[in-house]
């Protein structure tokens, strides 16, 4: 994942390669990203669904803030969330973290704290203003554990050792509200009227355990700014054998958005699952077509994107990971991502079990970004 967040970094401007037949492959910088974790070590399962991009255009934060957050050198991510429980001892609200590297100068929890909070009231005003939230002061959060960022392979700018949250919260709002509210004023009119994801989100919004999430994260020379909509299942991976991604998006058909109808868009819009467990398991019985890959750099990369499929990289262990490409396809189906879940042969165990209070707020980078190494690695070689 931190080869992920370096191309990320010089940015996913919008890149044309040669293709094999008659149409042209193109990668924009708007992304929607459709994820199912399957935790099968606390049998809890979580769907979410993703838009971002690196344009300020295409998720509307004001230029000024952007570069200052941008600019600041300690500044890892700024997360606006109604996640329960945002981080430990916040209850019942709803949370503006700004997340920061800490300062190895800082000696004692005193000086952390302090220096935290000297940084975030630099920029509270702003983002309250930005979101029309009133959030204020609650305490300074220092992260020690990374077990989070290992099991899933985040890049640790949301959480993990070495980071130092200061938080402020507000009263907890009804996710669909805040959905409709924040991707007003952020998503632009032309997206949200293009259906595809956003609108399955939307939809989505008004689960019970819906909540919602948006996340700034600077890089050198722009940010990755994310709208993220995840619903929790307790305990519905135990048992689980036979596995129908959708169902836990609430439908049965995933449509891209027209957003992309301009051009061939294949890998702007992809579906993704994880499963993790404690002992090694095995994909098998895939309803839907593999898609041909190649190695490149020890990751599994498609061969052609214009046909829609599978990839599983890697297919077995005790964390599977699965991309699931449109190709030219407006839209997929149940039985295009349905597949079971068996145990494979040999057992490691050494896998661990996730602070479900945090892995909402972990997760935030891990969903698309597969797609744009798909493209800088393998295409555009």
């Amino acid at each position: 994942m931190q080869k992920i967040i370096i191309i990320l970094a010089i940015g996913i401007l919008a890149v044309t390669v040669n293709y094999a037949h008659s149409q042209d492959a193109s990668l924009a910088t708007f992304q929607e990203t459709a994820q199912v974790i399957v935790d099968k070590r606390s049998q809890n399962i979580t769907a979410s669904i993703s838009l971002q991009t690196t344009s300020i255009q295409e998720i509307k934060i004001p230029a000024d803030l952007e570069r200052k957050i941008r600019e600041h050198e300690r500044i890892t991510s700024i997360i606006v969330t109604n996640q329960e429980q945002c981080i430990l001892g916040v209850k019942d609200n709803s949370c503006i973290m700004v997340n920061l590297i800490r300062d190895p100068s800082d000696k004692g929890i005193l000086e952390i704290q302090d220096s935290a909070k000297k940084i975030s009231e630099l920029f509270i005003e702003e983002i309250n203003q930005t979101f029309d939230t009133n959030a204020q002061f609650h305490s300074i959060f220092v992260h020690s554990e990374d077990q989070i960022n290992k099991d899933l392979e985040t890049s640790g700018a949301v959480s993990g050792r070495g980071i130092v949250s200061a938080v402020y919260t507000m009263p907890m709002e009804d996710t669909s509200s805040m959905y409709e509210k924040i991707s007003g004023i952020l998503i632009p009119k032309i997206i949200r009227d293009s259906g595809g994801f956003y609108e399955t989100a939307k939809k989505l919004s008004s689960e019970e355990s819906a909540r919602v999430t948006f996340s700034i994260i600077p890089f050198d020379n722009n940010s990755l700014l994310q709208l993220k909509l995840s619903v929790n299942y307790p305990q519905a991976a135990l048992n689980l054998v036979e596995l129908d991604p959708l169902e836990f998006l609430g439908t049965d058909e995933l449509k891209r958005s027209d957003y992309f109808s301009s051009g061939f868009y294949p890998l702007n819009s992809i579906f993704q699952i994880v499963i993790l467990s404690t002992e090694p398991n095995t994909i098998s019985d895939v309803r839907g077509s593999m898609i041909p890959t190649q190695i490149i750099d020890e990751e599994k990369i498609p061969t052609q994107i214009n046909k829609k499929g599978w990839i599983f990289d890697p297919e077995e262990g005790e964390r599977i990971q699965g991309k699931f490409i449109f190709g030219e396809e407006p839209s997929i189906y149940e039985n295009d991502l349905m597949f079971s879940l068996g145990k494979a042969s040999t057992i490691t165990n050494t896998a661990t079990t996730l602070d479900e209070s945090l892995i909402i707020l972990a997760i935030i980078i891990i969903g698309g970004i597969g797609a744009t190494v798909f493209f800088l690695k393998g295409y555009k070689k």
